[in-house]
């Protein structure tokens, strides 16, 4: 694809985090931007206020004309009647991941993979970075709260391009990284998949993809799992590594770890509590040396970061209260964050609202599920977030819920959840999931604020 030769481009699904990050790179090259999505959202206000024109609904006629490149995600559907539009007029038509894929062969990209850590390390290491400063373009999975955006960098000619890699329709495979991350290989998007054994090949094609003058960075606790030529350095927060963690300790949701290996790094600071966060920092670290980034520069910035939100995001920390939102949606995803909560915070009751995402997901890991929600001392269960999917008949919120041993469970509409909260007291309570539970965390907060203010959780 020559960026030079497009003057005007539609995203279908522009409030994506994915897709919002590639619109604001192609503005920066001085490209018109269109785009449509099926509800306003922060995201879109964000890219409105940066006069991008943007429509809420199936209509042709809204459609700007002269429009050279449509870039869509496999989450919307072919019958919108936008999209037949555009394709009776032979516009060319590509997903994200393809577009991703052009911009790799022509700037030097880092990719991280992974079925869980990629948003985290992505915004560590782009923060080590600008420390750094170098110049980069990243697409976050999720805004930074030190930059309050997804898409870091703002760089018209960029050294280097920060990417996630996303396994989801085997998307990554576009993909020509110089430098290439993976932090986890669990089984996850099983319709797409069938089982395990095939994601792991998908996976090994990945890393082949990448540069023979470049590295892969890769979890530890995966080294025997992968068979490739491409020259790799390991790191783990649990063994020795060619990057590990050494005199870990968690105080006030805080992590404090010294690295060592082949970068020997003490007192660094992490704001993000929990093991697997300091897995992901050592990602980042051992990534950010691979680019000659000093050891100094890598704590200063490790010392400033802010974390993501909705990642291990402490909305409120009083007294008798904290009230923690996290975008976890894998059985694993879940185990870590409410293992870690269970460590820093013994002898707490965690109450926690989970949404599962997608039917598929759900109807595949229904037993991990279960096993991994009864570790709450108290379970609210919202209804199935679709997606892009459609019902899979008998798998439901309440099938997942008679799967789990607890006496404290129940399954709540979105709606009446404020008003079911409000009729509670908390220890410590979690909001999870993939969904459009985020719409939640701003109320929930307003509400836990409220009650504060009255005393009860200062």
């Amino acid at each position: 694809m020559n960026i030079t030769s497009l003057n005007r481009i539609y995203f279908i699904g522009i409030g994506g985090i994915g897709m919002s990050g590639l619109a604001k790179f192609f503005m920066e090259q001085g490209i018109e931007v269109f785009g449509y999505d099926r509800t306003p959202s922060p995201i879109t206000d964000e890219l409105l206020d940066t006069n991008i024109e943007i429509i809420f609904d199936d209509n042709p006629e809204k459609l700007p004309e002269n429009i050279d490149l449509v870039i869509y995600t496999p989450a919307v559907k072919d019958e919108l009647e936008i999209i037949k539009a555009f394709k009776k007029k032979n516009i060319k038509f590509v997903k994200r991941a393809e577009v991703l894929g052009w911009l790799s062969e022509k700037i030097p990209t880092i990719a991280v993979a992974g079925t869980h850590g990629k948003t985290t390390v992505s915004s560590i290491l782009s923060h080590i970075m600008k420390t750094a400063g170098i110049k980069f373009n990243a697409f976050v999975g999720g805004i930074s709260k030190n930059y309050s955006t997804n898409y870091i960098g703002g760089n018209k000619n960029p050294e280097w391009l920060i990417a996630e890699a996303d396994e989801y329709d085997r998307s990554f495979l576009k993909l020509k990284p110089f430098y290439s991350v993976i932090t986890s290989m669990d089984p996850d998007h099983l319709d797409i998949y069938e089982k395990a054994a095939k994601m792991k090949k998908a996976y090994i094609q990945f890393i082949n993809n990448t540069s023979k003058k470049g590295k892969l960075v890769l979890n530890n606790a995966l080294s025997h799992d992968i068979n490739s030529t491409i020259s790799k350095l390991s790191y783990s927060a649990k063994n020795e590594a060619d990057v590990f963690a050494k005199n870990i300790q968690q105080k006030d949701l805080t992590n404090y770890f010294d690295v060592r290996g082949i970068i020997d790094i003490n007192n660094v600071k992490l704001k993000m509590p929990g093991l697997h966060n300091i897995e992901n920092s050592l990602a980042a670290i051992t990534t950010a040396s691979l680019l000659g980034i000093s050891k100094e520069t890598i704590a200063e910035a490790m010392n400033s970061y802010e974390g993501v939100k909705r990642r291990f995001d402490i909305r409120f920390s009083g007294k008798n209260i904290i009230y923690i939102d996290d975008y976890a949606h894998h059985p694993e995803e879940l185990n870590s964050i409410i293992s870690s909560v269970k460590e820093l915070l013994p002898g707490k009751k965690i109450t926690g609202i989970f949404q599962p995402h997608l039917y598929s997901r759900t109807k595949d890991f229904a037993n991990e599920f279960a096993e991994s929600l009864q570790m709450l001392d108290d379970l609210v269960l919202l209804e199935i977030y679709p997606a892009r999917e459609t019902p899979i008949k008998g798998v439901c919120s309440k099938m997942l819920l008679d799967k789990i041993s607890m006496k404290n469970k129940t399954v709540i509409r979105k709606e009446d959840i404020i008003k079911h909260l409000e009729k509670k007291d908390f220890e410590v309570l979690l909001t999870l999931g993939a969904g459009d539970i985020d719409r939640l965390v701003e109320p929930i907060t307003k509400l836990i604020i409220n009650k504060s203010k009255k005393n009860q959780y200062v």
